[in-house]
């Protein structure tokens, strides 16, 4: 017999019990249904044998939980269409990007993508669903996974897996239907009771429960402008013949990292260069108005950007709305009662508005610096005064929300959203969430510049996470430019950097767990040396050299 200690009570099961067996006893007392255990701090499946210790359920309201549902889902749809298209007519389908609550799906095939084959192959997860199929899991040695990913012509994960040297492989099975993902499945089809498929530009989105949002699915909102750009990086990724992770590896084993990274840096500084000729174009714009979430580089971005204003011939001059902070005493406080840095309350907004707009009216205005240290606004007679080619550049958290800039006419306002939205995926069915990438990226920054722990770093994560939601995401779309600042390169550069960091989390705090997953995670790659990354690159702003003010 088993002891498991369960919400401070000690329940006795045999030792063939699952954790299913053990998850029925508590289940009518959750709220939601319990898709993996925590026993003694380690996530588990609940297919695996029960073992003596403490136990933690997860649901979909935690981070492991929807992660895990998520991947589920996936595997079912892909079942389904698999099933529905006939597997002799479907060449690949990818599971790209997050876009607006759901996964954007591109199936490829000889098959027309319609609302016809869209209602089959949502009947037919239905069914699956109600049959509460097991999925399971088995691990097989490698050469034997990549020989059965030949067969099954997933053609990405046979490369991906010529790459790695671990012994073994995990595959889980869905009746017949076999494949990999990068992470832990739900027990059974049952578990995935909310979902839907809708046609969205070339392909599909799979919308799925949010851990944030109390409904059974969030409502699906096209985003015309950030799908846009997620599309085009993918496009770009396919062009140039690097998709995944395998063909980055493959590159740099091949023909080393020199020549893909000149053609990144290449692709971005055009594009930084398309956007400051639209600024230029129209004289009325005096306002650059950067933002985005936490570790996009916006600030090797302003400086570059305003590199190219200069060689059009305009005069920019950097704002930093972070310097118009009230005075730390008068700060908002969260419910635990921290200050609230992200909140918009947080800035001296009349005063911004006072001053941008005197600026805007040929006056001379003496701009504030916040002092950190003391917690309060300065002055220190720095003066500005605006010409003919003058333009603001300013960066800030609050950048894109017209409740800043009220009181400034919209007509002198170019707004720019920059996000590192990652284009590359492990493979066709397991991508890569943006949030990873900026979390690999700020984790190396603090430790270099701040002398914070990755510990650290992932503990105030969600917390980033939460302001980044209510602050920038809503504000996205009116933006007037996108400006993907994710380099295809940039995880295997990023690898030396943050496994130190990341193996350096004790095993006993609450942090271990997301670090093993991205130890994982960074497994996948072949890390290379950063010597060969140009010194204005967007990526010195996270690893150190820089050229620029960062």
């Amino acid at each position: 017999m088993v002891t498991v200690k369960i919400n401070g009570v000690t329940r006795t099961y045999p030792r063939e019990a699952t954790w299913v067996d053990v998850v029925q006893d508590i289940q009518p007392q959750m709220e939601d249904d319990i898709l993996l255990v925590r026993v003694n701090g380690r996530l588990t499946e609940l297919h695996r044998h029960v073992k003596e210790g403490e136990l933690e359920p997860v649901t979909i309201r935690d981070a492991p939980g929807i992660a895990a549902y998520q991947r589920s889902a996936v595997m079912l749809l892909l079942k389904a269409f698999y099933h529905v298209a006939g597997p002799e007519n479907v060449d690949k389908v990818n599971v790209h990007f997050s876009v607006e609550k759901g996964l954007f799906v591109e199936p490829i095939g000889r098959f027309a993508l319609d609302q016809e084959l869209l209602d089959r192959v949502k009947a037919r997860m239905d069914f699956y669903i109600a049959e509460k199929m097991p999925i399971m899991k088995r691990n097989i040695p490698t050469e034997d996974a990549i020989e059965l990913f030949h067969k099954h012509r997933m053609y990405d994960k046979e490369k991906l897996f010529r790459y790695r040297l671990v012994s073994g492989v995990n595959i889980y099975a869905m009746d017949n239907f076999e494949d990999y993902f990068y992470g832990y499945m739900v027990q059974n089809t049952g578990y995935i009771k909310h979902y839907d498929l809708q046609l969205y530009e070339d392909g599909l989105v799979l919308i799925l429960p949010r851990a944030d949002v109390e409904a059974p699915l969030p409502q699906f909102q096209p985003q015309k402008n950030l799908y846009s750009i997620l599309w085009d990086s993918t496009q770009w990724g396919r062009q140039i013949g690097v998709e995944n992770v395998a063909d980055l590896n493959g590159v740099i084993s091949q023909q080393g990292l020199s020549h893909l990274i000149l053609i990144q840096e290449a692709h971005q500084e055009r594009q930084i260069a398309e956007i400051a000729a639209r600024i230029a174009k129209n004289r009325s714009t005096k306002l650059v108005m950067i933002a985005g979430p936490s570790s996009s580089g916006k600030t090797t971005f302003s400086h570059r950007l305003s590199i190219q204003l200069e060689g059009l011939g305009l005069k920019p001059h950097p704002i930093e709305v972070d310097n118009y902070f009230v005075n730390r005493e008068d700060s908002p406080r969260d419910a635990q009662g921290n200050y609230n840095y992200e909140a918009l309350e947080c800035l001296d907004v009349e005063q911004f508005n006072r001053d941008m707009s005197a600026l805007l009216r040929g006056e001379e205005v003496e701009l504030p610096r916040y002092n950190f240290q003391k917690g309060v606004r300065e002055y220190r007679g720095d003066r500005l005064k605006l010409g003919p080619d003058d333009i603001l550049v300013m960066e800030g958290l609050h950048c894109l929300n017209d409740k800043l800039s009220y009181a400034l006419p919209k007509e002198s306002k170019f707004k720019i959203y920059i996000s590192a939205l990652t284009q590359l995926n492990v493979d066709e069915h397991n991508r890569i969430p943006t949030t990873d990438g900026r979390l690999l990226r700020r984790m190396v920054r603090d430790a270099r510049t701040r002398g914070a722990s990755a510990q650290e770093t992932i503990r105030r994560w969600p917390s980033v996470r939460r302001g980044e939601e209510d602050n920038i995401f809503p504000f996205q779309e009116g933006a007037d430019a996108m400006f993907n600042s994710a380099l295809i390169y940039e995880l295997a550069v990023l690898k030396p950097y943050a496994v130190p960091l990341l193996f350096s989390i004790p095993r006993d705090c609450p942090e271990y767990e997301e670090a093993t997953r991205l130890l994982k995670f960074l497994d996948y790659f072949i890390g290379v040396s950063s010597e060969d990354i140009p010194h204005n690159s967007i990526l010195r702003e996270f690893i150190g050299g820089s050229c620029l003010k960062v």
